[in-house]
């Protein structure tokens, strides 16, 4: 059993689970010494449908990685999603409590808990508060006011929520497999720690993680989320589009798109037949590549479009200078890039994790992410970055909330 620190990061996703542990090495660096993949049974656009199915997946999957890493897994950062997460702005005021004035870690405390009671929907529970700047007696973009002199303080913070039961199946379901979640992270902002850098942060920039039946993404402007949401469309409907389209299995419409689906109609060839019965002895019939592109162009800009018309509502479409990232296992889908900057009219690139050491060339694909995002973000508790926590020396609950102010 390795003593070093284990960080494990576990992705439930509506097709696959994925799970990542790392090991914080003594001179700091990150190493991601294990990777597991498997089907996902019981979850839904991010919901569990059946917890027992969903307990069946999870263990499976562990399995698969304590037997590659030798190490038992009894805790892990866990990914949410699902179209039911929503974000919010919120604000929180306090008067200073103490008489001379100084800021103290309680002040501190007492106004994020007053930005948390924001009026949420019924039924909704906070994952996370996110603060963006505090102001001091009006003089605002503060990033750590402790030990700053003034009478108000003030914090602007983004909110994200999701529905309470969810949440409670979800921790059911780890419960039997017998593993503490030490937190619950939306899954866009895990995404974000593995393949965003803190240049991309500050100049603006939308992650656009592409599932299987959802797609989820966060906006960063100056180090901070402007807006976070899931949309319930992903990679799969893509390949149910061709199903229907062509009139064929759903398993051969995916075979299809992976070895010669594109969405750019312009890189498709009329005169490049596909021909059903090699790729399935049971089917019959052909199709030009260029036939199956349009179908995958369509709804790989339906999805742009729905994701851009939630950068007009904070007035980022078409402004952010650090362009579009995409990652997940839907973005390796040929031309994706292209179509994006045509699409969101800014840059575009396709994100892999970074910010680790690893044997495992599957490491660094795209599909990893969300679990190498979990582990990256659990790596601020124990590894070099938790500093500025040490510094605040606050209270668990807030410790979390700070994660996403400390420097890189």
């Amino acid at each position: 059993m390795s003593r070093l620190p284990i960080i494990t990061g576990i992705d439930l996703g509506s097709s696959t689970i994925r799970i990542a542990v790392g090991e914080i090495r003594p001179e700091g660096d990150l190493h991601i010494t294990g990777l597991g993949e498997g089907p996902s049974e019981g979850i839904s656009k991010g919901v569990v449908t059946s917890i027992e199915d969903t307990v069946s997946s999870i263990s499976a999957c562990v399995e698969q990685v304590e037997r590659m890493t030798g190490n038992s897994i009894e805790t892990a950062y866990i990914g949410i999603s699902g179209s039911h997460i929503i974000s919010q702005e919120s604000r929180g005021v306090v008067a200073i409590s103490g008489a001379d004035g100084e800021i103290k870690h309680e002040d501190v405390e007492r106004v994020l808990e007053a930005a948390e009671k924001v009026a949420t929907p019924a039924n909704y529970e906070i994952i996370h508060v996110l603060p963006r700047n505090f102001s001091v007696d009006n003089q605002v973009g503060i990033i750590d006011p402790v030990g700053m002199t003034g009478v108000r303080l003030e914090v602007e913070a983004q909110i994200i929520l999701g529905l309470a039961n969810q949440i409670k199946n979800l921790n059911k379901c780890l419960y039997r497999v017998g593993i503490d979640a030490k937190e619950i992270v939306f899954t866009a902002l895990s995404t974000a720690e593995a393949v965003l850098n803190k240049r991309q942060k500050d100049l603006g920039v939308l992650v656009l993680n592409i599932g299987s039946t959802t797609t989820s993404f966060a906006v960063f402007e100056e180090g901070d989320v402007l807006t976070a949401k899931v949309l319930p469309i992903g990679a799969r409907h893509i390949t149910n589009d061709i199903a229907i389209g062509l009139r064929i299995p759903v398993d051969l419409a995916e075979i299809i798109k992976i070895n010669y689906g594109t969405s750019l109609i312009e890189k498709a060839s009329k005169n490049k037949i596909i021909n059903f019965k090699d790729l399935d002895e049971k089917e019959s019939g052909t199709v030009s590549q260029k036939e199956v592109a349009k179908i995958i162009e369509a709804r790989c800009e339906e999805i742009f479009k729905m994701t851009d018309k939630e950068l007009i509502h904070v007035d980022r479409n078409g402004k952010l200078p650090a362009g579009v990232v995409l990652t997940g296992a839907g973005a390796k889908l040929d031309g994706l890039t292209e179509t994006a900057k045509k699409i969101f009219k800014m840059p575009a690139s396709l994100g892999v994790p970074q910010g680790f050491v690893s044997g495992i060339n599957k490491a660094f694909d795209p599909s990893f992410s969300t679990a190498v995002g979990l582990v990256l973000w659990g790596q601020k508790s124990v590894g070099k970055n938790s500093k500025f926590i040490s510094k605040l020396k606050i209270g668990s609950k807030i410790k979390k909330i700070f994660k996403n102010l400390m420097p890189y």
